[in-house]
Formats: C-alpha cells, structure tokens, sequence
C-alpha cells in the first residue's frame, strides 16, 4: 500500500513530503506560501481594516498561522502535493499564491499585479517559477507584456468540465490580459466584469468543479457577464450562492478529487454539493478573510491539464 509522510521543517520553513513516483503522478499539486509575515497593513480592497487589525495584531497572527497549517494538513490528508515558495517581509500578501500566475499545461504565465502594495511579490513568485522549471514541475514561465494586468489564478479560473478559463475584470485585472491567456494557453478565455468591489477578484465568487457545476455569486457580476455565464452553463449546472454564503467565502473554496475544502458553508449549499458526491470540509479562515481571502486565495494548483484531455477526445 502506497504510503504518505509529511512534516513540517521549522528551519526551513517549509514542508517536505515522501512518496510514491505513481502517487507524486497522479496526486494535485498546489503552491502555497506561509503565513510567517501576513498582516492587514494596508487597504486594497473593502474586506482589508489595518486599524482594526493592529488592534489585535498578535492574537490575529498567531491565529492566521494555525488557520494555514490546519488548512495545509487538510489538503495533505485529502491527497495533495504541496509546494511552497518561500515568505517575504514587507509582502503581507504574498500568502495568497492563487494571485501568482495562471498555470496550465505546465505552462506559467505570471500575474503583473495592480496595485503598488503587492507589485513587491512579482520578482518573488518570478523566482518560485523559474525554481520549480530546475525541477521539472514547470515546462515554461511565461511573462505579460508591460502595462496589462492580470492577476493569476485568483481572476483566471480553469474550468476543466468545458476546457475554457473564466477571467474575472473591472477591478484587479484587464479585459484585454484575455487576449493573452488564450496565445499562452491555446484555449478560450471569457472575460467577465465584476461589479461588486468586495468581491474584486474571481475566486471570491465564482469555483467551477470537476463535475460541470459551477459555484457563483450573482450580486459580484455585471448584466452581461450573467449572460455570458448562463449561455456557457446549463441551468442544472448553476449552484448560485445567497448573500450569506457569498459572505463567507463559500466560492473560495479549494477541489482536490471529490473534496471541497472551504472557511464555512451554509447547511443548504453543503447538501447541495454533497447530492453531487462531494465532500464538505470546512477550515475556518477568518483570519485571511480580513484581508479579503481564503481557501482558494491561499492555494494555486500547479497541474491543471487540457492537452491531455484533448488528445484522448481525439485517439478515441
């Protein structure tokens, strides 16, 4: 029987796992970054209070630490690789590495951030990349032309049932960046403007899953990206969330197989996405949440496929 170990390097700050080359193949592979320097020190968007932060700043770091390493140990216990990229101080965002890059058929495109306060973590995560290409994780780094903005996975979402990305615009990042994740990737990008500035990045409203069901907030998008989500997704498809659960981060949430790992849920959208065969786990992470992320935002998964899927269509 194939076996796991894993622990925790304090001198590295790092994890190191062991296992199988069979398990290391099939296992999905994430990118996170601890939380040794997170703070709300800044405001950037309107979950983010750095006076009510530094109220409590100790108690909320050491509480955002443990949050992370319960989040990170329910992933390992769900069947994920975990990769991690080394803390920065100064860059308090650095934790949310789904920001990082938008990563597709080992290809990297890095994110160019919007705003000056997490400009600092570009040459970082350009780093991590290039780190993971010596190891043969990643095939190719990718770099944006200057001057267009596109904040990695946390605007652009893989969407595996329909093998398109949906790209989150209006607040973070550029309509036009679409143009360049279909050159880089060789599959559609729909954009889609966001409307609601609490919900500023894709990933806090809207998760697709493996099945073909989609998660979203519909309060976060503009008229016409409603449309052009409903023209791609078939009513039976469509899990839209209430306000009460769009608050609570339920769209960040993190799919490893049949696992969905969020902060928390209502008990009508866990039903829901247990009726899909899914299982529920709920990691509260209301200390991130204060600076405007979770689940999904602390994660970015590093082996999507769509090459893959497209040459089995074809043999077949």
């Amino acid at each position: 029987m194939l076996r796991r170990a894993a622990r925790f390097d304090s001198r590295q700050k790092g994890y190191a796992s062991v296992m199988s080359a069979a398990t290391l193949a099939s296992s999905p592979r994430f990118l996170m970054c601890p939380p040794q320097h997170f703070a709300v020190t800044y405001s950037i968007n309107p979950w983010m209070d750095p006076a009510k932060w530094a109220d409590d700043g100790a108690a909320l770091q050491a509480r955002a630490a443990q949050q992370w390493m319960a989040l990170h140990a329910t992933l390992l216990e769900a069947g994920a690789m975990i990769e991690t990229v080394p803390p920065l101080e100064g860059a308090p965002d650095l934790v949310f590495t789904a920001n990082a890059a938008v990563v597709l058929d080992g290809k990297a495109l890095l994110a160019r951030f919007r705003h000056p306060e997490r400009q600092i973590e570009e040459p970082v995560f350009a780093a991590g990349f290039h780190a993971l290409a010596e190891r043969g994780l990643i095939d190719e780094v990718i770099e944006l032309p200057r001057g267009v903005a596109l904040e990695g996975a946390g605007d652009c979402l893989w969407d595996r049932a329909r093998k398109l990305f949906w790209m989150g615009c209006g607040f973070r990042s550029d309509e036009r960046a679409a143009r360049e994740v279909e050159a880089a990737f060789g599959v559609p990008c729909l954009p889609l403007r966001l409307s609601e500035a609490s919900y500023y990045h894709l990933d806090t409203a809207m998760c697709a899953l493996p099945c073909g069901g989609v998660i979203y907030y519909p309060g976060a998008f503009t008229p016409a990206a409603l449309d052009t989500i409903h023209a791609h997704i078939a009513p039976a498809d469509r899990i839209a969330l209430t306000p009460d659960d769009a608050v609570r981060f339920a769209a960040n949430a993190v799919v490893v197989g049949r696992s969905i790992v969020l902060s928390s849920c209502s008990p009508e959208l866990r039903h829901t996405l247990e009726a899909r065969g899914y299982r529920v786990i709920e990691t509260l992470l209301d200390a991130f949440q204060r600076s405007g992320g979770s689940a999904c935002c602390l994660t970015l998964r590093l082996d999507h496929r769509a090459q893959a899927a497209q040459a089995q269509r074809r043999a077949s």
